[in-house]
């Protein structure tokens, strides 16, 4: 139990609070309160001198020998007191008599609530959860009972909370003004870099397919011409010097084995380009009001091909892909979700690729840094919440990088699942928006040290 003085009325104190400026994170023990406390046992005479004396206190912490027993305020007092023969009468009796007349639903609250939090439970008291029981808006004027982490209480002026809640809301309300316009000019600027994107793909994509288009040709015309000297060659079985000259000049055997490996190689790397611009064009895609069906696999296809300069030999890439439907998404935003958790993953492993590098050249077994990309198809039993039962599709990013602890995971998922985004925005942090807010999806995060670090994302089959 908790003990306060064993005066039977001790002086009243008012803590002056906090120096520093409130903000969003501000705790109710940052505001002013008061200490007053009043045994039980001194009649109500002795307290209405008390409070006549005190004009500022909103009320009286109520004890019995010391141990918290209850609140009344000075508004419910004087409510009984309006009356000239319960005047008479209270003015006799001891507090413990009162308090069962005057007794109201009292909000306590420890200190560390945050003040945002605690007007939103005072603003309750005006209207029971119960909607057949009568709505108290005298409630709202009620003080508040703090308890100190000392193991004492305070009262708080429910007015000064009103205040402090009031300036907070205004802070806040300015925050996501300036951030929703920060988040407006960002937008503009992505589209704009789309849009420029998307223009320079065309161009490229241009020649490309030019080249694309005649290597056919120009394969198919070496041929026909290797055919025609080989011709040539078989109907005339003494070739002339200066033509035997000449294919040693230019090496005509070499370069008759060479061509077709010359024109595969070009082949090969137009092919590469190509995917690589439509990867490049499909990231930077600006989308639509609407969504649309997006095949995951190629998005998931589309940032390894980006990253592939990142990953080279070091990190191993496996996908185990399952057989997907089209998943109804914004692609645009989805990209940016993969290549964020690819990119983190890959992040995770390059510490691990360089200690790889030192075991290889001391001889040393161990595991080549990988990440391990699979999706699938589940059904989820949800009958429990009275939801229809439904269809999800499943991608999981793993990696066998260092991992992190249980307390950082912990921190981590606070962060995304509070929403806060008074700081620069991680790569986590927007992926879990996209996917939660944008497609009403899941974000899972797994890690244990020492065994990697697996982001399960869940999208909705609707």
């Amino acid at each position: 139990m908790l003990h306060q003085t064993h005066e039977k009325i001790s002086p009243p104190s008012l803590s002056t609070g906090s120096d520093v400026d409130l903000s969003l994170d501000s705790r109710i023990e940052e505001l002013p309160m008061y200490s007053s406390v009043v045994e039980i046992s001194c009649t109500g005479e002795e307290l209405g001198k008390y409070l006549d004396k005190y004009s500022q206190l909103p009320g009286v912490i109520l004890v019995e020998h010391g141990i918290y027993y209850g609140m009344i305020s000075r508004r419910r007092f004087l409510e009984l007191l309006i009356n000239p023969q319960c005047k008479e009468f209270f003015f006799q009796q001891p507090l413990s008599v009162i308090y069962n007349y005057a007794r109201t639903a009292i909000l306590q609250l420890p200190a560390n609530t945050h003040i945002l939090k605690a007007m939103q439970l005072a603003l309750r008291r005006c209207s029971p959860g119960d909607p057949l029981l009568p709505k108290e808006p005298e409630a709202l004027t009620e003080p508040i009972v703090v308890q100190n982490s000392d193991n004492t209480y305070s009262l708080l002026d429910v007015q000064e909370l009103y205040l402090a809640a009031w300036l907070l809301q205004g802070i806040e309300t300015q925050i996501r003004y300036e951030r929703s316009q920060v988040q407006v000019i960002q937008n503009e600027k992505m589209a704009s870099l789309g849009r420029l994107v998307d223009g320079i793909t065309h161009e490229i994509l241009d020649p490309v397919g030019f080249i694309w288009g005649n290597l056919t040709y120009v394969s198919n015309y070496s041929q026909d011409l290797l055919k025609l000297i080989d011709a040539y060659e078989q109907e005339l079985p003494e070739t002339p010097e200066e033509i035997n000259f000449l294919k040693e000049e230019i090496e005509f055997d070499f370069l008759e084995k060479d061509l077709v490996q010359a024109l595969s190689s070009i082949k090969t790397g137009a092919e590469r380009l190509k995917k690589m611009v439509t990867s490049l064009q499909n990231f930077c895609h600006i989308d639509a009001i609407y969504q649309k069906p997006t095949d995951i696999h190629s998005c998931i296809d589309n940032i390894i091909l980006l990253i592939n300069s990142r990953v080279k030999k070091e990190i191993k890439i496996i996908k185990n892909y399952d057989v997907l439907p089209p998943v109804l998404c914004f692609p645009g935003e989805l990209h940016q979700v993969f290549m964020n958790l690819v990119s983190y993953a890959v992040d995770n492993l390059l510490d691990t690729a360089g200690k790889q590098y030192l075991y290889s050249e001391y001889h040393l077994e161990k595991e080549q840094p990988k990440i391990e990309i699979t999706t699938s198809v589940i059904s989820r039993d949800m009958t429990n919440d009275k939801i229809p039962d439904s269809r999800w599709v499943v991608i999981s990013i793993a990696d066998n990088g260092t991992g992190i602890s249980e307390a950082e995971q912990q921190e981590i998922l606070a962060l995304l699942a509070a929403g806060k985004k008074s700081e620069p925005e991680t790569s986590l942090a927007l992926s879990y928006r996209i996917i939660t807010a944008r497609h009403g999806g899941e974000f899972k995060l797994r890690s244990q040290l020492g065994k990697g670090t697996e982001i399960e994302v869940l999208l909705p089959l609707l």
